[in-house]
């Protein structure tokens, strides 16, 4: 019997990240999404191709056997795709599980105790994706209690860490999809340990027992040197990452900032420094890559939700604090973070000019950032968020 997977969120990373590597594992594809354009898309062509950007040229994959569903106006049919399905994945945001996780519960409601348990794995950016959407799934107005009695029988959570940087398309548009060649696609494999569960056979996905120092180096690495260049970018006048990474300085910045959260890594996971570095010099040049081209403006999008007490900027910063340790770089980043306001395209942005315009320093810092007063970090933030809406109100 072949294979089935279903996918949430059509996008490119969608496209081009998730439904790629599971089309090479032999899953037929269910893409989930409410874009009515992009479902019809996707349904009047029989393939897209996905093109990798590495630094030395480019290959290509023909990706073939899928459907879309339009999530909206289509849910009794994704209910009946995902209780027949074996894996469950999503690349939509972090804000955009909770819309997705009534249909997945009753999809999940729907399949028999005889069936081998769903596997669903969540690709957001974000620390613990899978077990926030499961908490969406589980919450009561989703799944009854009398539902909830099988329904740890019936699926297997198991959290993630992605790592692909997908730049803005160029062009007209297409279902093709560019980006990065270099992936990292790790999942914890405990959760189906536990339930004496057979792992999902997809060569792509890194198996582990622990997922911890995955997410957190991806995330203290990858995405706060990528926000991190995005944010001085922006406020120096480049368009792209790469412009912004030919700038000694911005590099310089970039580099400070993730040599401080690799202090942090090392502290808490037991990473070697020489590993760490090794990893950060990677990370800095794949962030440079030309190929790319990616906009200053979409990599620092949603200041709000990048400038919250567990992302990239704060989280590490936080930590660092506890310890007494220097944090200097990455405040800085923060400081451009704060001052990425009103961006075009952004209602995160225009949010974040009118917080910081209409209240006090110790407002934002609570509101924006989850800081407590007493937290050692605290007085720090509140000293950058005085000094950019000082310089707001001359």
């Amino acid at each position: 019997m072949a294979k089935k997977a279903v996918h949430f969120g059509a996008g490119n990373i969608g496209r081009g990240f998730v439904a790629c590597f599971l089309h090479e594992a032999g899953y037929s594809v269910v893409f989930a999404d409410v874009v009515d354009a992009l479902v019809d898309s996707l349904n009047s062509k029989p393939s897209y191709n996905v093109v990798e950007l590495g630094t030395h040229g480019t290959t290509q994959k023909t990706i073939t056997n899928y459907v879309a569903i339009n999530s909206r106006t289509e849910e009794a049919k994704l209910i009946d795709e995902i209780a027949s399905a074996d894996i469950v994945t999503c690349s939509v945001g972090p804000r955009i599980l909770q819309f997705i996780a009534p249909v997945i519960a009753k999809g999940i409601a729907k399949r028999s105790l005889e069936q081998t348990p769903l596997a669903v794995i969540a690709c957001e950016n974000m620390i613990n994706n899978t077990a926030n959407l499961a908490g969406h799934i589980k919450d009561p107005k989703n799944t009854p209690a009398e539902s909830l009695v099988d329904h740890d029988k019936k699926v297997i959570y198991a959290n993630s860490a992605v790592d692909r940087i997908v730049p803005d398309k160029k062009g007209e548009p297409t279902l093709d999809v560019q980006l990065e060649k270099f992936y990292e696609w790790v999942v914890e494999s405990t959760p189906f340990n536990k339930a004496g569960v057979a792992q999902p056979e997809i060569p792509a996905i890194h198996w582990v027992d622990n997922l911890d120092p995955y997410i957190e180096r991806k995330l203290y690495t990858v995405n706060t040197s990528h926000a991190t260049a995005a944010y001085y970018g922006y406020n120096r006048g480049k368009a792209t990452i790469h412009e912004a990474m030919a700038d000694p300085s911005i590099r310089d910045s970039v580099a400070a900032a993730i040599s401080e959260t690799a202090a942090f890594i090392v502290k808490k996971h037991g990473v070697s420094k020489d590993e760490q570095e090794a990893y950060k010099n990677k990370i800095l040049d794949r962030i440079s890559n030309p190929n790319l081209d990616d906009s200053v403006k979409r990599v620092g999008r949603e200041p709000l939700r990048k400038l919250g007490r567990h992302e990239r900027l704060i989280g590490p910063a936080a930590s660092l604090a506890e310890e007494s340790m220097e944090t200097s770089a990455l405040l800085a980043a923060a400081e451009m973070a704060f001052r990425f306001q009103n961006v075009d395209g952004d209602k995160e942005s225009a949010e974040l000019a009118k917080i910081m315009s209409e209240k006090s320093a110790d407002e934002v810092v609570s509101q924006v950032t989850g800081l407590e007063a007493s937290h050692p970090l605290y007085s720090k933030v509140k000293a950058v968020v005085e000094k950019v809406q000082a310089d707001g109100r001359d």
